[in-house]
C-alpha cells in the first residue's frame, strides 16, 4: 500500500512538472520576435506532441493501472473480507429481533410493583425502587419513620440497643444497594440498547471496537453483581451472629434461672 501511495505522488508531480513546461514554453513563444516565433513554430509543436504523447501513453497507462488496482481492492474487501450479502443479512436480522422484542420489553420494563398502601410504606418503598442514587440522603428518615428509631438507653439493655442499631445499620445499606443496583441495571440496559443499535448501522471493520465496548460493559455489570452478592454475604453473616447472641443471652439467663434456684434450694 505504501509503495501505490509513493507511485501515485511520483505520477502527480510529473503531471505538475508536464505543465510547468507547457507554460514556459507557450510564454517563451509569445516572447519571441515574429521571425523567431515562425522558425521555432515546428519544434514547439512538435515539443507538444511529445507531451501529450507521454501524459496520454506512458502516465495515462500507470493512471489506468492504478484504477484498476482500486477496482480490485474493492471487489476484495466487498467480497472476501466484509462480504456485502453477509452484512446486509446480518443488519436485518438485528432490525427484525429488535423490532419483536423491542414493544415486549417496554411493556415488561413499564411493570409497576409496588404492593404498599399505607402512607409510611409508600413512601419508603417508591424510594428503594426509584433506582435513584441522588435520593439514597432521604432513605434514612423514611426507613426511622416506619420501622421506629433505637430505644433510648433507659427503655432497653446495651445488648439489646446494640443489635437493634447494628440490625437496622445492616438494613440501610441493603436497600441503598439495592438502589444502587437498579441504577446500575438501568444504565447497563441502556448501554446494551446503544450498542444493539449500532450493531444494526455499524460500518465495516468496526465490529472489534463494539466487541469491547461489550466487553467493559461486561465487567462493569460483574463487579456491580459481585457487590450486590457482598452485600447479602454481609446481611447473612449479620443474621447469623444476631441469632447467636440470643442464644448466647439465653444461656446467661438461664445460668441466672439455675444460681437463684440454687440459692433458693440452699437457702435455710
Amino acid at each position: 500500500m505504501k509503495k501505490y501511495f509513493r507511485h501515485l505522488e511520483a505520477i502527480r508531480a510529473k503531471l505538475g512538472r508536464g505543465k510547468r513546461l507547457l507554460a514556459v514554453s507557450l510564454i517563451a513563444l509569445l516572447l519571441l520576435p515574429g521571425t523567431a516565433r515562425a522558425a521555432g513554430l515546428t519544434d514547439i509543436i512538435t515539443l507538444l506532441t511529445t507531451i501529450t504523447s507521454t501524459i496520454q501513453n506512458a502516465i495515462g497507462g500507470v493512471l489506468t493501472g492504478i484504477q484498476t488496482l482500486n477496482s480490485t481492492i474493492n471487489n476484495f474487501r466487498q467480497q472476501v473480507i466484509w462480504p456485502v450479502t453477509a452484512l446486509s443479512q446480518t443488519r436485518a436480522f438485528v432490525n427484525s429481533t429488535r423490532a419483536q422484542y423491542q414493544t415486549l420489553m417496554a411493556q415488561v420494563h413499564a411493570i409497576r410493583n409496588n404492593s404498599a398502601t399505607l402512607t409510611n410504606p409508600t413512601q419508603l418503598e417508591s424510594l428503594f425502587r426509584s433506582a435513584q442514587g441522588g435520593s439514597i440522603a432521604q432513605l434514612q428518615g423514611l426507613y426511622t419513620n416506619l420501622y421506629t428509631p433505637v430505644p433510648l438507653a433507659k427503655d432497653a439493655k446495651p445488648i439489646q440497643r446494640n443489635l437493634m442499631d447494628m440490625d437496622d445499620a445492616l438494613a440501610m445499606g441493603s436497600l441503598k444497594t439495592s438502589v444502587l443496583a437498579d441504577q446500575t441495571t438501568a444504565g447497563m440496559l441502556t448501554l446494551a440498547d446503544s450498542i444493539e443499535q449500532q450493531s444494526a448501522t455499524a460500518a465495516p471493520g468496526s465490529g472489534p471496537m463494539l466487541a469491547a465496548e461489550s466487553q467493559v460493559a461486561s465487567l462493569e455489570s460483574q463487579a456491580y453483581l459481585a457487590k450486590v452478592l457482598a452485600a447479602e454475604l454481609r446481611q447473612e453473616a449479620a443474621k447469623l451472629a444476631h441469632q447467636n447472641t440470643l442464644l448466647k443471652q439465653s444461656a446467661a439467663a438461664t445460668r441466672t434461672l439455675q444460681n437463684q434456684i440454687q440459692q433458693v434450694l440452699t437457702h435455710p
